[in-house]
């Protein structure tokens, strides 16, 4: 059963793919969802607020979707929220790198809503 009162922080430089993950958890019965534009302003709203899920990009400004992982998998009041990349990232080792980082679920874009939905059933069980 997907967790739908999940609050969802989604980290996206860009506003189209902002719009676009966000419009897709709507669909999906998600509506607890923040958006900030980089990884230095997702740290920022991890510490100020709890969230159960966390969707980044890779490639931002700042502070990178990698580093903003990374920064949380050692922090210990944030290391156990799940992490899912949603990036154009999709060679090998961008993911091999991802997941010895401890990230939870990785997509490569473009994506359908149904990948997502699919993703976040594994990361809710």
């Amino acid at each position: 059963m997907l967790k739908v009162n999940a609050r969802i922080l989604v980290v996206e430089d860009f506003p189209t793919m902002r719009r676009i993950i966000k419009n897709t958890l709507r669909q999906l019965g998600y509506d607890n969802i923040k958006e900030v534009e980089d990884g230095s302003l997702g740290l920022v709203a991890l510490k100020a607020e709890p969230f159960d899920l966390v969707i980044s990009d890779w490639n931002m400004p700042k502070m990178t979707g990698l580093e903003l992982l990374q920064k949380m998998r050692t922090d210990e009041e944030l290391k156990h929220i799940p992490f899912l990349m949603i990036t154009a990232e999709g060679q090998k080792e961008n993911i091999l790198t991802a997941a010895k980082s401890g990230v939870s679920n990785y997509i490569v874009k473009p994506f359908t809503p149904q990948i997502l939905k699919d993703k976040l059933k594994i990361i809710f069980p």
